[in-house]
């Protein structure tokens, strides 16, 4: 019997790709562990468990990490109002920097070597899942089947893989379910590749798992009154039925429930990939749109105005650093500091209207408002002189006299 080259530590969906790539690394001389994360996709674990086992894996790790997803990850991206590129909620960027962490747990508990995944040579993922293994795991060596010319070259395409299944007795379905690639977490699914590459192609009917579509969604809204401390929800109430929930896992999969109900979430776009290239993708994020627009509201409502200009500045960077990879880079770490220290009094309660795909913000109250109702009011004249503007306005003017002063010399 030859003698094993070590342990290596797959990400492991139990789909056709990484059930492939198990099988080939036990081909390559390797003692495979199976590490699949439960991270809200709508999966059967325990047939994947199976599955991995009658594959050959030496041992297989199922990890629930849904609370670690939303509090450490999701609840940051919540508290900064980070969006990619002005429309992506980074619902795959969140979680990959989750699934990487248990899975260097496992390969430092195991004693293994190396760790693999199934990501492609050309995504971002390659990126998130390995920059995060070497930041936690510096000494880790890394197997990425999709970029070593032996196995690419070997398997060229699905049909290639479904050969190599067949040859192997790996189980699975004999035609795709669908012809575009999904991949599914708590915060959202996305939706790319297959028919979808062609950007000018529409979603095809059935396509969307996550919401229903708005146009027969139900005709009443839902009104929640969601409750943020520290700019991190904490409550939920539907003033309809009463409906209450404060544990952030509970919180999050209500809010993605009532959102799908009423269609909320959906975008369809073209987006930069770190690695150079474009892509379009389709993505429902339901609960993650929800709290976007309830948190920029309160947020507006108790943050002086300076203060939340240069937060805007450090949510863009915080939202290109999640969508690259660099969770756990310095500057990462720094920023997501500074974030949380501009949410000290972001402190409140915000009322939305969830209706036909929208968000609708109602009103909202918060203990430490910076709205003074006296000092803004028509009707009632505050601890303010209207006299005093007009110094304001000349000196503000100064500036603009000389430039087209300026620009009437030119001509």
């Amino acid at each position: 019997m030859s003698q094993s080259k070590g342990t290596v530590v797959l990400a492991y969906s139990g789909g056709l790709d990484t059930s492939c790539i198990l099988v080939w690394l036990k081909e390559q001389g390797f003692d495979v562990i199976a590490y699949l994360a439960n991270i809200g996709q709508n999966e059967d674990f325990e047939e994947a468990r199976k599955k991995a086992v009658n594959l050959g894996a030496k041992k297989v790790y199922i990890e629930d990490i849904r609370q670690q997803f939303v509090e450490e990850y999701i609840w940051p991206a919540v508290q900064a109002n980070a969006i990619y590129e002005d429309r992506y909620l980074l619902g795959t960027s969140l979680a990959r920097p989750c699934i990487a962490k248990k899975q260097v747990e496992i390969a430092k508990k195991e004693a293994a070597e190396y760790v693999s995944h199934g990501a492609t040579g050309k995504g971002n993922d390659q990126i998130r899942f390995e920059l995060t293994c070497y930041s936690l795991y510096p000494e880790v060596k890394i197997i990425a089947p999709w970029r070593m010319p032996e196995f690419y070259n070997r398997f060229r395409g699905r049909s290639d893989l479904m050969e190599y299944a067949k040859k192997h007795n790996i189980s699975v379905p004999v035609t795709p379910k669908s012809p575009w690639s999904m991949d599914e977490n708590l915060m959202h699914i996305s939706y790319e590749g297959g028919i979808l590459e062609n950007p000018k192609n529409h979603a095809p009917p059935g396509l969307y798992l996550k919401t229903k579509d708005p146009a027969t969604s139900p005709d009443e809204p839902d009104i929640l009154e969601i409750e943020f401390k520290k700019g991190v929800p904490v409550k939920v109430t539907n003033t309809k039925n009463k409906t209450q929930h404060s544990s952030s896992l509970a919180l999050f999969c209500y809010l993605n429930e009532v959102a799908g109900k009423h269609g909320v979430g959906r975008i369809d776009i073209v987006e930069n990939r770190f690695i150079g290239m474009k892509s379009r993708g389709i993505y429902e994020t339901p609960a993650g749109t929800i709290l976007y627009q309830a948190h920029l509201d309160i947020e507006a409502f108790t943050m002086d105005r300076e203060m939340r200009k240069i937060k805007q500045q450090l949510s863009q960077r915080f939202a290109e650093q999640i969508y690259n990879g660099f969770w756990y880079s310095p500057e990462c770490e720094f920023v997501r500091s500074c974030i949380s220290k501009s949410q000290e009094m972001v402190e409140g309660k915000v009322l939305v209207s969830v209706l036909k795909g929208q968000v609708y913000v109602l009103g909202r109250e918060a203990p430490h408002s910076l709205y003074n109702e006296e000092l803004v009011s028509m009707d009632v004249q505050g601890d303010y002189d209207p006299a005093d503007a007009c110094g304001f306005i000349k000196i503000n003017a100064v500036r603009l006299k000389e430039y087209h002063r300026l620009q009437k010399n030119k001509k």
